[in-house]
């Protein structure tokens, strides 16, 4: 990827406090600091965040981490403690933004309420991510996104019938939450440039994933209709599923529009069923969803994967099988667009996911991987005026 000078980036000079841990408020930060933002990330003396020991770990850091937290600066406050929250508070009284997804009131005991904070920096944003919100009568409960996907309805459409509800292969309640919270924080920059004044987001990880349920809410109203789990069939659209190879692969085709089911149907050799009137449209396909998918399934079991796909690109109907990481890491389309990139890290080179969304005059920057617990304490307590002396005294105390 291109690397622009920083003042070139649309973000350069905001600069965010991230407060919390793990993924939801650490994810939205990160992708801000992609796009020029100057990321302080607080955290816990000694130990750090958590995510710092999850899954894969190289050299006593998790792989994660060198993406969760690139381009950041760390530093280790003990928020618990008063001289710590005053710390915190001069820094934020220079923040644009603070990103926090603690349990709702835990700010507020601390003496870091917006309320508090706004009335010292009016300019401030504050985006809190948490499992059910500031308000309403779960707020005070503990809220993880497999617990916001599970109320938000989504992990009770994954999976089989009749099989214990699966979930997806990562923290997406967390991710899709931290895409909101960005969202709104974007939005209350736009609105305070003309205003002058910040405000507080409010993002609750269930209604993030909630707001992805498409027509759930609006079928149950008019018809009483309660979605189900469908596996790995899209209901009411179709075809659109996974089907068997004679490799003991799989390949996943789309051939829901009314055309391209026309064209799937003709390269299979199933012209009754393209010209079929019955099923010229998606309402009509979808009450012989099984009759399609059969035929289908069909053509392709006889087939390997490969044979598959190049025949599916031939005909132009959507199609592709389900990559793992070595798929990715290898793929032409991946590589061409720039979305495996290399950063130096405490653990050496490694590859990592690139830069989204790309934009043609400001791109974002790759920069470089997380930083070692604390890096830039003293940088950035120097930058608030406190001296040699004042900061051995913290550290003595065990506030930094």
């Amino acid at each position: 990827m291109t690397q622009q000078i920083s003042g070139g980036m649309p973000l350069h000079g905001l600069k965010v406090v991230e407060m919390g841990q793990l993924i939801a408020g650490p994810f939205a930060s990160k992708l801000l600091g992609e796009f020029g933002a100057d990321v302080i990330k607080i955290e816990p003396p000694g130990v750090g965040d958590p995510l710092r020991k999850w899954r894969k770990i190289k050299d006593g850091t998790s792989l994660w981490w060198h993406v969760q937290s690139r381009n950041k600066r760390s530093i280790t406050l003990d928020l618990k403690e008063a001289e710590g929250q005053d710390i915190a508070r001069r820094l934020i009284c220079e923040a644009d933004i603070l990103v926090e997804n603690f349990r709702p009131g835990t700010l507020e005991g601390w003496g870091l309420s917006y309320a508090e904070l706004a009335a010292l920096n009016p300019k401030l944003i504050m985006l809190r991510i948490s499992g059910y919100g500031q308000t309403g009568p779960y707020r005070d409960l503990p809220g993880f996104g497999v617990i916001g996907e599970a109320m938000g309805g989504l992990r009770h459409l994954s999976g089989y019938p009749g099989q214990a509800p699966v979930r997806v292969g990562i923290s997406i309640g967390d991710s899709l939450s931290s895409l909101y919270g960005v969202i709104g924080v974007l939005l209350a920059l736009q609105e305070r440039a003309r205003s002058g004044v910040g405000q507080e987001i409010d993002v609750a990880l269930y209604e993030s994933v909630f707001a992805m349920m498409e027509s759930l809410i609006p079928e149950y109203d008019a018809f009483g209709y309660v979605r189900e789990p469908a596996g790995s069939a899209l209901p009411g659209i179709t075809p659109s599923n996974s089907y068997p190879c004679n490799d003991g692969s799989y390949v996943l085709i789309a051939g829901n529009g009314d055309s391209i089911y026309k064209r799937l149907m003709m390269l299979i050799g199933r012209q009754d069923l393209a010209d079929d009137p019955r099923l010229a449209h998606n309402d009509g396909r979808s009450q012989h969803a099984e009759m399609i998918d059969a035929a289908i399934g069909e053509w392709t079991g006889t087939r390997g994967r490969d044979e598959v796909i190049e025949a599916l690109k031939g005909a132009r109907v959507p199609a592709g099988y389900p990559y793992t990481a070595a798929d990715i890491v290898s793929d032409p389309h991946y590589l061409a667009r720039q979305m495996i990139e290399q950063v130096q890290t405490s653990a050496g080179p490694l590859k990592v996911p690139g830069v989204l969304p790309k934009l043609s005059r400001t791109p974002g920057r790759l920069g470089t991987g997380g930083p070692q617990l604390g890096e830039h304490t003293d940088d950035v307590l120097a930058g608030l005026g406190l001296t040699d002396e004042q900061r051995q005294g913290l550290r003595e105390r065990g506030i930094i």
